[in-house]
């Protein structure tokens, strides 16, 4: 038996294991290309990708181990924290939560609160001062982006505690340092930050079923896949591809990164980061393309695998 060869991502530093399957070097350097292309004609003043194909075991980064602003796509690894907490018996999905809208900056502990003009979400915004379950905050905090909600799980949890689990996890370039909306601590450079070869594990982590217990893994995925925001990865991809995922966006940046489930193949752990002027426009787009870019690359890539296999 012949023993798999430790090779290094396309421009990244992730290691991986080869995979007959997988896509070669030239293959994965007309995908490069494609993306660097991508990346000048759009007018981003950086982009970044990670790709891990569950079916062929193709991993490839363009620009992979570079650090963004996180935004919104912290929220996933704020997400794990919580049923970290589930699956240790300290928190039950059930339990109630109140709901208040006053936290301690990460910079100097004074109170700062979540706008509600600024949130995605109205409806937790709605029940301050009553009590929600942590299911319920956990969903809000995902599917409509709840900045509120992130707040109040991340409290419960502590930043120190989601660090852990990640460190625990082998999940390197996810950096959770705050909550969001922490202005004080933004001014002094605390910011939570990604790498899309981060995301791309965390990602994996959860498709995997490797987050806690296969039953866990799955319930974190049905979150994502409630997912409403659905104009970057999933936009230009067929009606009949699903995709569990995040997606985050502030002035400069604006990032999705998810496991997308083609049909009649197994899916594939997607990341991309994109930082911007913050009068440019174009972003989402910019995601959407580098999405379908990537669904077409591993398209053609099986195709070739196929006629291949008949030839031989």
């Amino acid at each position: 038996m012949v023993q798999p060869v430790l090779q290094r991502d396309h421009l990244s530093s992730a290691p991986v294991f080869a995979s007959p399957l997988a896509a070669s070097p030239a293959e994965l350097e007309v995908l490069a290309q494609r993306i660097a292309t991508l990346e000048e004609d759009s007018g981003a003043r950086a982009l970044a990708l990670a790709l891990f194909d569950t079916e062929t075991g193709t991993a490839f980064g363009y620009r992979a181990d570079r650090w963004f602003h996180a935004a919104s796509t912290i929220k996933v690894a704020i997400l794990l924290g919580v049923y970290a907490a589930i699956h240790d018996g300290t928190l039950e999905r059930s339990s109630r939560l109140h709901v208040r809208n006053r936290f301690l900056s990460a910079w100097d502990a004074e109170p700062f609160r979540v706008h509600s003009e600024r949130d995605a979400n109205a409806a937790v915004h709605a029940a301050i001062g009553k009590t929600l379950r942590i299911s319920e905050l956990a969903l809000h905090m995902i599917a409509t982006s709840s900045n509120l909600a992130t707040n109040l799980l991340l409290d419960l949890v502590t930043v120190e505690r989601v660090q852990e689990v990640l460190e625990s996890h082998g999940i390197h370039g996810v950096d959770v340092r705050r909550g969001v909306e922490d202005e004080r601590a933004h001014e002094h450079g605390i910011n939570n930050r990604v790498t899309a070869d981060g995301l791309v594990s965390l990602m994996r982590l959860i498709a995997e079923e490797r987050a806690f217990t296969p039953e866990l893994s799955r319930e974190i995925l049905d979150v994502l896949h409630a997912q409403e925001f659905r104009n970057g990865i999933p936009a230009r991809l067929p009606s009949d591809v699903r995709v569990a995922h995040k997606t985050g966006e502030i002035s400069t940046v604006a990032h999705d990164a998810g496991v997308v489930y083609p049909r009649d193949r197994k899916p594939y752990a997607l990341a991309v980061l994109t930082e911007w002027d913050p009068e440019a426009t174009g972003r989402t787009a910019t995601i959407a393309i580098a999405s379908r870019t990537v669904y077409e690359f591993l398209d053609e890539l099986q195709q070739r695998r196929a006629s291949a296999r008949e030839e031989g």
